[in-house]
């Protein structure tokens, strides 16, 4: 059985047909998925996360557990002042805030206050977006320095999580359901009314008590309250800010997708248009550019840096596979009455596509199911089928009803 009756049978993506030493398709250029990548990333910007909270917290198993990153080797993390240090990476801004000094001449909110003017005075995109309170979960109340420091959060106007960490959740052998113990019962239920010691109500202005585990208590699993922690933290985010904390977050897959594929349907259109008029297979590389912008702003939501991880060849060798003629090849002549030529439907679908076959590969490195120094020898596993793109024209046609 031939390659292209199999493909034909099972929809099995289709290899490119060897070069020769005229293709166009070797004329490759990287140029439109650095650009594009590049320019994704300076649009997107970076999230600058505060979290608050003394030594042995858990503050930096909960960076790890959301954003998939040891804080230690995110960046820059040098000390900014006593007390302060910031990390930082193309997406993601984390400001270390220790917990009250014990035996500081400063009062809590005062000491505070000091680290918030000095990163007040810092570059526009290193300011504050959201803080993170971290407490751990074994505490029955909060001290009086720690709502002192709330509320001088408050005051600057930047929005408070309070995150109980450490949370070691009971799981019910008959039900199944995860509970907590009655101790902490009573403390999540006193920060619902807070009051004094005299009974009287408390004033602690954080949006939400979120209780939160990195791991079970034989440190293994995916931890709880994670999500709901992520959810609240895109909530109270400023609206121009909200994509880059999509970006920098890895426990939420759909808000990527959700963010690729307006740029997949519009990479899709370009590429129709560009095919207007009919192309012959043979200049199908002039939808390379359009395709490698639209793989390199994908590329930034899952925010990979393909750039600095992959050598120039094994970027070349990448493209050659996905973008232009090489693929137009692969399936013209199996699309009935496609003839020689690349025809705007025909362009739209493959391009929308390879797209979403894009779009799964970046998600497997982004969860490191795939090492980014072999994507180019797994495209093959993701590539699109003639079933795809036959999928994508149907689905064309229909959108034009």
């Amino acid at each position: 059985m031939t390659t292209e009756n199999r493909a034909q049978k099972d929809g099995s993506p289709m290899a490119a047909e060897p070069e020769t030493p005229t293709d166009r398709s070797q004329e490759f250029d990287e140029r439109p998925f650095i650009e594009a990548s590049t320019e994704a990333k300076s649009r997107y910007g970076r999230f600058n996360l505060a979290i608050i909270g003394g030594s042995g917290v858990g503050k930096s198993s909960l960076v790890n557990a959301v954003f998939g990153r040891d804080w230690a080797k995110v960046g820059t993390g040098l000390p900014v002042t006593r007390g302060v240090k910031y990390y930082h990476d193309d997406s993601l801004g984390i400001w270390d805030v220790e917990g009250f000094e014990i035996g500081s001449p400063l009062q809590p909110s005062e000491q505070l206050r000091n680290h918030l003017t000095t990163i007040s005075e810092r570059s526009a995109d290193e300011q504050v977006s959201v803080v993170w309170y971290c407490v751990n979960s074994s505490s029955d109340r909060l001290q009086q320095p720690e709502i002192d420091m709330i509320r001088e959060l408050d005051a600057q106007g930047l929005p408070v999580i309070l995150v109980l960490t450490k949370v070691d959740w009971l799981k019910n052998p008959i039900t199944g359901k995860r509970d907590v113990a009655q101790d902490l019962k009573r403390f999540v239920a006193w920060l619902e009314n807070p009051v004094d010691e005299g009974e009287r109500p408390l004033s602690i202005p954080y949006e939400r008590v979120i209780l939160t585990s990195t791991r079970d208590k034989h440190g293994k699993g995916k931890g709880h309250g994670l999500g709901e922690l992520v959810a609240e933290t895109l909530s109270l985010s400023p609206e121009d800010e909200k994509d880059a904390f999509r970006i920098a977050q890895r426990l939420n897959l759909p808000w990527k997708r959700e963010m690729a594929r307006p740029i997949i349907r519009g990479a899709a259109g370009l590429a129709a248009a560009a095919a207007a008029t009919p192309i012959p297979v043979a200049d199908a590389v002039a939808l390379a550019p359009i395709q490698l912008g639209m793989m390199g702003r994908i590329a930034a939501i899952y925010d990979l840096e393909f750039k600095t991880m992959l050598s120039a060849g094994a970027l070349a060798q990448l493209g050659v596979q996905i973008a232009g003629q090489a693929l137009a090849r692969s399936f013209i002549k199996l699309i009935p009455g496609a003839g020689m030529v690349v025809n705007a439907s025909v362009a739209g679908a493959l391009t929308a596509a390879t797209g979403e076959a894009w779009m799964r590969l970046c998600e497997q490195v982004h969860t490191g199911k795939v090492d980014l120094a072999n994507v180019a020898d797994s495209w093959g596993d993701y590539a699109p089928n003639l079933l795809d793109v036959i999928r994508k024209m149907a689905e064309q046609r229909i959108s034009k009803r």
